[in-house]
């Protein structure tokens, strides 16, 4: 998930209308043509391309500009974790949402370290699979509880931890309704403020804090007592 301002900028939002791009990256035909029949029967999500591992992902996205990545983790050569990384790297703006088998589940927590949006199951109700492309290309964050706690877990005391009290208390709402699952438009409703006045507010919260996206802004935030 690449946290920088562009096309996308910081709060995740794509600000150019038209159908959710989406590109597909799984190493099995079979699963991208089941992903591509549903998805292109939607009227606002547009399937504009596949990838059958990580190096293709990478370059596909390049070319393609996608607002919304489908990457599965285990795929041969480069994988759905490493080409995460490597996506942040180059600064790519597309939301990655990982989808992946339920025996996969501890590989979730470093896909989301390396900056996925989210998750899903292989076996998600198609519907419920379009809900969740519409929310990552929103701004929100797929954490299911378990994988939150496990992330809490595995970070511990962090370089940020001291770092709360720098927020205004503007700041500290913005966050709670980051942690809240909220995209900047529903912060902004929330809060009576212009989506521009919500940006400036997330951009200050992830460089007091040393933060790189909403998803670590989010578990900050439940570390410590800001989460809902």
């Amino acid at each position: 998930m690449a946290d920088t301002p562009g096309r996308n900028g910081r709060d995740g939002r794509n600000s150019r209308s038209g159908p959710i791009k989406v590109l597909l990256v799984d190493d099995h035909q079979v699963v991208r043509r089941g992903l591509r029949t549903f998805l292109e029967i939607q009227d606002d999500i547009e399937v504009v391309g596949e990838a059958a591992d990580g190096d293709e992902g990478i370059d596909r996205a390049g070319e393609l500009l996608p607002d919304v990545i489908l990457m599965d983790i285990k795929m041969p050569g480069t994988d759905g974790i490493e080409a995460l990384r490597r996506l942040r790297t180059l600064a790519n703006p597309a939301r990655v949402l990982i989808v992946t088998s339920f025996t996969e589940q501890r590989t979730v927590v470093p896909a989301l370290r390396a900056g996925a949006a989210g998750y899903v199951y292989k076996d998600i109700d198609p519907d419920a699979l379009a809900a969740a492309i519409r929310s990552v290309h929103a701004g929100h964050v797929l954490l299911q509880p378990e994988v939150a706690g496990a992330l809490l877990a595995e970070e511990g005391p962090g370089p940020s931890s001291g770092r709360g009290g720098n927020l205004t208390d503007r700041e500290r709402e913005v966050l709670h309704h980051i942690a809240d699952g909220r995209s900047n438009r529903e912060i902004a409703r929330a809060l009576v403020l212009s989506e521009k006045t919500v940006k400036t507010h997330v951009s200050n919260i992830l460089m007091k804090l040393d933060l790189s996206d909403r998803t670590q802004a989010a578990l900050w935030a439940v570390r410590h007592g800001v989460a809902p």
